[in-house]
């Protein structure tokens, strides 16, 4: 177990787990591929400031998330479009809509830059959660690596099945990096697949909060975690029910 990414845990954890989120952090803080680090992790920093937004709970609260006029309570490190993405996605994201993403790349957000940060809200709130559930504090966010990001666009991403740029398995080339745990990755997997290294990041910390993917349809295998597999599924239903992700 990490000392750094659990101190104080009266429970124990997995050491990958705890290696997972150490190397996710670092990951946060270092250059991605449109975002520098001290971009990605102003964007770290704002996702934990949208929880306590008021204009956020206006919108959740109302009938129409379009009908809330009024201004996100930010940082006011980032552009307004970043913090609307950032803002609405952590706190309203059931009723997110293609026009609405739409609007948001519309403010002059690149496609790259929309991925990119979705991914490090999916990160950052997975993690947090992770520490809340065993009652400790937030992580203090680390220092920023210097550095430029690679600014890297798969050439077979293209928008299909999305409101966003995808890349199939089958359009993908050597050097988008490793991508998908297997050809038939359903589009969980494709969701962060124009910015491959967000997606390879995100990836790695999920797969050992959950299951490998390659372990996901193999009902055969032996027990992964402490509780059986079972319990596992029951689990992870009771969390999509209550997000209401009907994935």
């Amino acid at each position: 177990m990490s000392a750094s990414a659990f101190a104080g845990s009266d429970l124990p954890v997995r050491a990958d787990l705890a290696e997972s989120q150490e190397r996710a952090w670092q990951a946060i803080a270092a250059p991605g591929t449109w975002l520098d680090g001290q971009r990605r992790l102003a964007v770290a920093a704002e996702i934990r400031h949208a929880i306590g937004c008021a204009h956020c709970a206006r919108i959740k609260a109302a009938l129409s998330p379009t009908g809330v006029a009024g201004a996100h309570d930010s940082l006011g490190e980032l552009s307004a479009a970043e913090v609307e993405l950032i803002h609405r996605t952590v706190n309203d994201p059931g009723r997110l809509s293609e026009a609405w993403a739409q609007s948001v790349l519309a403010q002059g957000m690149s496609e790259g830059e929309y991925v990119e940060i979705v991914g490090i809200i999916a990160m950052v709130m997975m993690m947090d959660t992770c520490t809340r559930a065993l009652g400790l504090p937030e992580r203090q966010l680390p220092a920023a690596v210097a550095g430029a990001p690679t600014r890297y666009r798969p050439p077979g991403a293209r928008r299909q099945a999305a409101w966003l740029p995808l890349v199939e398995p089958t359009d993908t080339v050597e050097a988008d990096g490793p991508m998908y745990p297997s050809p038939k990755a359903g589009y969980i997997y494709r969701g962060l697949s124009s910015v491959p290294q967000s997606m390879r990041d995100y990836w790695a910390l999920a797969n050992c909060h959950y299951l490998p993917g390659q372990a996901i349809y193999r009902f055969d295998l032996p027990a992964m975690r402490a509780i059986s597999r079972p319990q596992t599924e029951i689990l992870a239903a009771r969390v999509s029910a209550l997000h209401q992700c009907v994935y």
